[in-house]
């Protein structure tokens, strides 16, 4: 089959078994599980933009000693409102204390003018979410195409940039689904596929004197990034494949 007919066939199915009600933090598709509960932070901890390579293999009292020392800025810079969790824009980025390898993810999500955000996988930069407008200041960066896109990808690679422009206005909640298998990443944002089974870069996996990178980690967490300006998420569930 053509690959684009593929991707376009692949874009109007496959959110036949997705449409359920998300206003609780509870209700989900079938094999999907809770990764926040509407109330606290439980099973989170803060990290930022760092190799997992770092810390993912320490003992397990120095890890607990790390993410214990983490809550200090998290309760600074995150909190939680009426089943949303709520950053000020600042600090370590909300990171799942289970790893996870293939998955399908969904949150929701809700951001403001000049803002700049993006979620990680298994640690590695990133779905990109930002202000897609001229007036964010970073069309320059891509910021024009839209949300959703692998922006760490690098210029020119496959996934970097978005397929379409899904991104609701501000004020509005937005949708993303992102399923990951192996280093294979296809995203959806508000039901529009705008990244189609691409290969997610290993940011940390850069080799010197050559264009190849390492193979991404097994197992990673998944990181809420965020900086520049308020961002709200809620209905935060993963399904382990």
């Amino acid at each position: 089959m053509n690959f684009t007919i593929f991707v376009l066939l692949l874009s109007v199915f496959s959110f036949t078994h997705f449409n359920y009600a998300r206003d609780d933090n509870s209700s989900y598709p079938e094999g999907f599980i809770s990764l926040f509960n509407g109330k606290n932070l439980d099973g989170w901890w803060g990290l930022g933009t760092v190799n997992p390579d770092s810390w993912i293999n320490l003992p397990a009292d120095q890890l607990d000693q790390k993410r214990e020392k983490s809550l200090l800025d998290i309760k600074k810079h995150w909190k939680v409102e009426k089943g949303e969790l709520i950053n000020d824009g600042k600090g370590l980025y909300l990171t799942t204390i289970e790893n996870f390898s293939d998955f399908e993810l969904l949150l929701d999500y809700k951001t403001v003018p000049m803002a700049d955000s993006g979620i990680y996988l298994r640690g590695v930069p990133q779905v990109q979410i930002w202000d897609t407008t001229e007036a964010g200041g970073k069309w320059k960066y891509g910021a024009k195409l839209g949300s959703g896109g692998l922006w760490n990808n690098g210029k020119g690679n496959p996934g970097r940039d978005p397929l379409v422009h899904a991104d609701k206005p501000f004020g509005e909640w937005n949708n993303l689904r992102i399923r990951m298998v192996g280093e294979i990443v296809s995203v959806w944002l508000n039901e529009k596929l705008v990244v189609g089974q691409a290969k997610l870069l290993n940011y940390w996996g850069k080799i010197k004197g050559s264009k190849a990178r390492k193979p991404l980690i097994a197992n990673g967490p998944i990181q809420l990034q965020t900086h520049g300006g308020e961002i709200r998420w809620k209905n935060i569930c993963i399904k382990k494949l």
